[in-house]
């Protein structure tokens, strides 16, 4: 319903004004929609905003006749109420199973994401990364994309030479019950001091990434092995948070099958190309001082040399490429999109996040201080069991861990992801856990307390007669749903769709505090009934896009 109105609105908007494309949105508190293209307008035509809204007005109100749209100018806007078959038929919408789906799409699209060096567990900092990739993925699906999701898997880099000398020279092995991850994180930290002792070993470690790109059949097994056991652990981090990806590609594939190779000879012929010792790339048209390097002197290529093969390999066999990376990854990312260009490939899309930190400070692998993903979900999920607890005794233990389980992944999920990628954030534990607002748990609590409304009346026909403020407030949030999933996946901002999710949260408790639902009789009954019905389905999808458990109980 939402599209359907959006664009009689703005096919009458072109067709009075000739203007290809008009400025047309929500009108917040005044209106359903509105318009200020009236200011636009009154330069080329020269007369006051106003008078051009109240000219608009009156040509589509005769234009926009027979479809239930009220038009109005207010001052310099042009504002559209729409009618009661809208919030009829956007209640009856949002009760069918997958409500938000959008049509399917032919558009290929590969989500890169987390992608996080495998020499240590994933931290605190590192899941914003993989909570905002997973959140668009489910958006994309949502939106009716083709979608491939990808884990980009550093098995070549220094860090991974580190690891491997470790394993070799100094191991050490795995305590009970000690997960693969955090096994690496040890070996890499005790492998970091004993470089730090004996500075002989960087020149181990350099030959070791000599022979692992001249592709030496021992060298590649010690590496595959040490990564291999690392990812095990991530795995295992990401299935807690409700991560998944399609596929891990290795970076050393790029060099086993030529791509690399091609790229960097198809580089050589570029007239940006610079030959001096090393094989690197000027990019001042593109606003860079310094080169972008691609060979060593000692003829080893450098990380963005196989990242150049996998994006054009992304390039030839997807429509759309969007990579999330970090704020550390802005200025690498950046020239990574301006020699795609040059190369004259698809460049891709970037989400750049700021990093998430908890009140203990920053983290390093390297110093071997940090928290990891692990502990920060034990220790949320620990917290949320004293909470639901408190809350629901009676409940046996086994179905409060549930409970608490569900709860802790919302907690973590939703403080992540509300916040604009571009804005750095601290966890806050109570904040996150605060099951009456602002959170995760929040709007998990309005999902159960809908399910128990529709579970104490039973059996009801549905009915759509709505007439009090509240039913049609609450009617007209659910509608705009698919209209959030679709400007997720425009403009790849997936807190949009968690400040949905509060807002209709907040519109729910708001209906149910003032509109009496199970005292109502007759029709009014049922329909209310049919409305609670539509809002729960509506936040149940919404949750589930956001990667979070629609829980009936809490």
């Amino acid at each position: 319903m939402y599209f359907n109105t959006y664009r009689q609105i703005e096919a009458a908007l072109k067709a009075c004004t000739g203007e290809e494309t008009v400025d047309l949105g929500e009108g917040g508190e005044h209106a359903d929609f509105a318009t200020p293209i009236a200011f636009s307008l009154a330069k080329k035509q020269r007369k006051a905003p106003a008078a051009i809204a109240a000219g608009l007005a009156e040509d589509l109100r005769e234009r926009l006749a027979g479809t239930g749209i009220t038009v109005e100018a207010a001052g310099p806007y042009v504002n559209f109420q729409v009618s009661g078959d809208y919030v009829r038929d956007a209640v009856a919408a949002a009760l069918e199973p997958g409500f938000g789906r959008l049509p399917e799409r032919g558009e290929r699209v590969i989500l890169e994401h987390t992608s996080a060096n495998p020499n240590g567990p994933l931290h605190v900092g590192h899941i914003r990364n993989s909570i905002i990739g997973d959140t668009l993925a489910r958006a994309f699906r949502k939106a009716g994309y083709p979608l491939e999701v990808h884990y980009y898997v550093n098995d070549m880099g220094r860090q991974i030479a580190i690891v491997s000398w470790g394993f070799s020279h100094n191991p050490l092995p795995a305590e009970e019950g000690e997960k693969s991850d955090h096994h690496i994180a040890r070996v890499y930290v005790a492998a970091n001091r004993a470089i730090e002792a004996d500075e002989t070993i960087t020149a181990e470690v350099d030959r070791l990434m000599q022979q692992i790109e001249a592709g030496d059949p021992e060298t590649r097994k010690n590496f595959r092995e040490v990564v291999s056991h690392c990812l095990d652990g991530f795995k295992v981090t990401m299935k807690n948070l409700n991560v998944a990806h399609d596929r891990f590609v290795w970076e050393s594939d790029f060099v086993r099958n030529g791509d690399m190779e091609r790229v960097i000879a198809k580089i050589e012929r570029l007239p940006q190309a610079k030959h001096d010792g090393t094989l690197s790339i000027d990019l001042t048209e593109c606003g860079f001082e310094k080169d972008y390097v691609i060979r060593r002197s000692d003829g080893t290529s450098v990380y963005a040399a196989r990242d150049l093969a996998y994006h054009t390999w992304k390039s030839r066999n997807f429509d759309r490429a969007i990579d999330v990376l970090g704020a550390d990854h802005k200025l690498i990312g950046s020239q990574l999109q301006c020699t795609m260009r040059l190369l004259g490939e698809r460049a891709p899309e970037i989400v750049i996040f700021e990093f998430v930190s908890l009140p203990e400070g920053s983290m390093s692998t390297r110093a071997g201080k940090f928290v990891s993903a692990d502990e920060l979900i034990a220790e949320v999920t620990n917290k949320a069991f004293a909470e639901v607890s408190e809350r629901r005794p009676e409940l046996p233990e086994e179905e409060r861990e549930g409970i608490a389980r569900a709860v802790a992944l919302a907690a973590v999920r939703y403080d992540i992801v509300k916040i604009s990628p571009e804005k750095s954030t601290v966890f806050d534990w109570n904040e996150a856990l605060d099951f009456e607002r602002q959170s995760g748990p929040y709007v998990q609590y309005s999902h159960a307390r809908a399910c128990s409304i529709l579970e104490k009346a039973g059996a009801f026909e549905r009915a759509f007669t709505f007439t009090d403020p509240h039913e049609i407030a609450l009617a007209k949030q659910i509608a705009r749903f698919p209209a959030v999933i679709d400007r997720v996946v425009r403009e790849l901002r997936p807190h949009l769709l968690a400040a949905y999710a509060r807002e209709l949260a907040d519109q729910f408790n708001t209906f149910y505090r003032y509109v009496p639902v199970l005292k109502s009789e007759g029709e009014t009954l049922q329909s209310r009934l049919t409305l609670v019905a539509a809002a729960q389905n509506t936040l149940k999808e919404a949750l589930e896009t956001l990667g979070i458990d629609a829980i009936r109980t809490m």
